[in-house]
């Protein structure tokens, strides 16, 4: 698969012809995957952190939780992702927040670089499926780019039986983990009413845009409605079938800082 095909998959998007056309269709929105909040709190609560704490944030979208974590905890993140204009614009929300100082923004393909950048001490990877593989594969790569002791965090989903091999069941995951050499140390699941509240607002957004598009673009019709029903096919099936999780991990062979068991927060 190009890279241009993972992306579109990371974006929902059905085809490649798409992917000029993603930053006029999600201009209205920041947050494209993760809540910067949830993760800043999974962080807060389990991981000490300093000014020299370096943080990856790889297919960081527009850069909402490099951003905002640079500014609540003050370490450094660096955010990569393949669309320079969602580069250009994490750039300009860092300046927006006085955090241009500790953030860093590069346009790349993280299938190249997660085996290029290392040393840091959490690796981020949000809500962008199998990009990387399989879910094993994933968190090796990801295991490769953080010191001994380091902690992961992947925003993806369980399924709740093993009927659709897509997902990965919760104990399909924890078998995962054992392999990779990795612990759980904290999850987190997003509510049905916050999920549904969090989709209707987007799909407003982009349905808006899709349409701007349809009217000046009358003969790529068929790509902004595919790409409609590609979201809302998404947002149907994460409100019924699988159960979003943000995962909190650590690579063994370090004590964790402040808490020593895992907690689980519906």
């Amino acid at each position: 698969m190009s890279v241009e095909e993972k992306l579109a998959k990371s974006l929902t998007a059905e085809s490649t012809e798409l992917i000029p056309y993603l930053p006029y269709l999600l201009q209205d929105l920041w947050e494209l995957g993760s809540s910067p909040e949830d993760i800043l709190d999974m962080i807060t609560r389990h991981v000490r952190v300093t000014d020299r704490t370096r943080v990856l944030d790889l297919a960081c979208g527009k850069g909402a939780v490099s951003v905002k974590l640079a500014a609540g905890l003050g370490c450094r993140v660096k955010g990569i992702d393949i669309i320079p204009e969602f580069i250009d614009f994490a750039v300009q929300k860092s300046q927006e927040y006085g955090v241009a100082e500790l953030c860093e923004f590069a346009t790349g393909d993280i299938t190249q670089l997660v085996r290029t950048e290392k040393g840091y001490d959490i690796v981020i990877l949000g809500a962008v499926g199998d990009v990387l593989g399989n879910a094993e594969e994933t968190v090796t790569l990801l295991k490769g780019t953080v010191k001994k002791g380091g902690y992961i965090i992947i925003d993806d989903a369980y399924g709740r039986d093993e009927s659709d091999p897509k997902y990965l069941t919760r104990e399909q995951w924890f078998a995962v983990f054992d392999k990779a050499g990795v612990r759980l140390i904290d999850e987190k699941f997003i509510g049905n009413d916050e999920l549904t509240s969090i989709n209707d607002e987007q799909q407003k957004f982009i349905r808006q845009r899709a349409n701007e598009l349809k009217e000046r673009l009358p003969e790529k019709a068929h790509l902004f409605d595919s790409y409609i029903r590609s979201q809302q096919a998404e947002c149907d099936e994460l409100e019924n079938e699988i159960s979003g999780v943000t995962m909190l991990l650590q690579v063994i062979g370090h004590t964790i800082e402040g808490c020593h068991s895992m907690k689980r927060h519906q």
